[in-house]
């Protein structure tokens, strides 16, 4: 581990990052113009951490205590670029991103012994039951329940838009075990295998035929009361602590970056007019705006300062900016590609419907853009609420 720890120059790492990226990172998976939005699924995930764990690059912001690289936030942001620049397809690890960083503040020892190991190896991997039919943003709102028996915990509910249930093997779920006059206030973060019996997965098919969206249903699954992470009605601090910084990296301009990318091969294939050029240019311009938020923030956070409302701004941006440029993308193909499903246009494969259609959820995932708008609302504005 010694070897990429914080106390390493900040280039040498990228160099040597860098480095590794490019001999072992399998050009299969990495994105290109036909799938600029490119994830990963199941097995290829599993590939994916044990090539990390192989080369010494597992799990960068975990203390290496916990078996991690215990990186500098500025090595993190680098550690993200290069991902980016070799054009590496996504990762929706909860385990690593989400759920470990919880368990070190708030997990018993029993609990980090059992599951951080595990999550570095790749045997777990962990969804997120957070969202229900009628509490998606408003997770106070939520009606999934948690009944004590005994030693355990009935759980009885649903969840919604759980992404990649279908292909984990634990969820880590709110449920409310207590009614109380303030909504927060008796809910409680529990830890769940998927085998349990009672659960049940059902994936719901998007508009551009991937199944990462799942619903999830909980008929009286009983769990330990050991399986509580913190205590009993208080996973309301415990789940605001899981999302850490999501919203910064959610934020990274990398994908619209990417799909302008593509606008760019698009107009190089033939005459446009001159409405669709304004576009790239606003696009263009609109991205390099992005990139300095994102890099403001960044350093921000590299130098000791908690990110602010300013992490709502580049949520809102950036997905929004994705959407728009993969709508410019659509036009620039009119007439000239399929409506659905791959074509060629002047030599660049491309499938435009899918890429519009799975920029979409940009603007929902991880609190949706009209919450963050009524935060900067509150924040920034000083508006009541």
């Amino acid at each position: 581990m010694a070897e990429h720890s914080p106390a390493t120059s900040d280039e040498a790492f990228r160099e040597r990052f860098r480095d590794w990226l490019e001999k072992h990172y399998p050009a299969a998976w990495r994105q290109d113009s036909l799938r600029p939005f490119r994830r990963l699924r199941g097995d290829q995930v599993r590939e994916w951490i044990d090539l990390l764990n192989a080369g010494g690059w597992r799990a960068p912001a975990w203390p290496e205590v916990y078996g991690g690289l215990g990186l500098s936030f500025t090595q993190q942001v680098i550690y993200a670029e290069e991902l980016e620049r070799i054009g590496a397809a996504r990762v929706i690890d909860l385990g690593e991103v989400q759920l470990g960083p919880t368990l070190m503040l708030h997990g018993s020892d029993t609990q980090k012994a059992q599951y951080l190991p595990k999550i570095l190896s790749g045997e777990h991997l962990w969804c997120q039951g957070y969202s229900e039919p009628g509490a998606g943003s408003d997770l106070a709102s939520l009606t999934t329940t948690g009944v004590i028996d005994g030693d355990d915990i009935v759980v009885t509910g649903q969840k919604i838009w759980t992404t990649h249930a279908n292909e984990s093997t634990h969820i880590f779920v709110l449920v409310r075990t207590a009614r109380t006059e303030r909504r927060q206030e008796g809910i409680t973060f529990l830890l769940m295998p998927m085998e349990t019996p009672g659960v049940t997965v059902r994936p719901i098919n998007n508009l551009a035929g991937e199944d990462e969206f799942c619903e999830v249903f909980f008929d009286e699954a009983r769990i330990p009361l050991t399986q509580v992470v913190g205590e009993v009605g208080q996973g309301w601090s415990v789940s605001k602590s899981l999302l850490g910084y999501e919203r910064v990296w959610i934020g990274s301009p990398g994908l619209a970056a990417r799909a302008l990318t593509l606008s760019r091969a698009l107009l190089a294939t033939g005459d446009v007019d001159g409405e669709l050029l304004d576009r790239y240019a606003q696009c263009a311009t609109d991205l390099h705006d992005v990139r300095a938020l994102y890099r403001k923030i960044c350093r921000a956070i590299g130098e000791g300062h908690e990110p602010g409302a300013e992490v709502s701004m580049l949520k809102v941006l950036s997905s929004e900016l994705q959407q728009r440029v993969s709508e410019l993308n659509l036009d620039l193909g009119q007439g000239r590609v399929a409506v659905d499903g791959a074509s060629e246009v002047g030599g660049v494969a491309v499938d435009l419907a899918w890429q519009y259609y799975m920029s979409r959820p940009q603007a929902i995932f991880a609190g949706t853009n009209e919450i963050q708008r009524n935060l900067l609302a509150r924040a920034v504005l000083g508006l009541p609420s």
